[in-house]
């Protein structure tokens, strides 16, 4: 039977050339008014999945 991909997560997780996972930091939404410009400049980035979480998204994702 054929494997289908979650969409919900494909469309939040980008793998690199060299197969890492890179996923956008949360929080950005509103509130950051409070924050302080360290925390701001960080929620701009964008993160690599933790190892705990990359074998769970693998099988979310089968074809990556």
């Amino acid at each position: 039977m054929k494997l289908k991909t979650k969409k919900l997560v494909s469309k939040r997780i980008k793998l690199t050339s060299k197969k890492k996972m890179i996923i956008r930091s949360g929080g950005q939404d509103h509130f950051n008014a409070r924050e302080s410009g360290k925390v701001t400049k960080n929620k701009r980035r964008d993160k690599q999945l933790s190892k705990a979480n990359v074998k769970t998204v693998k099988e979310l994702l089968p074809y990556l």
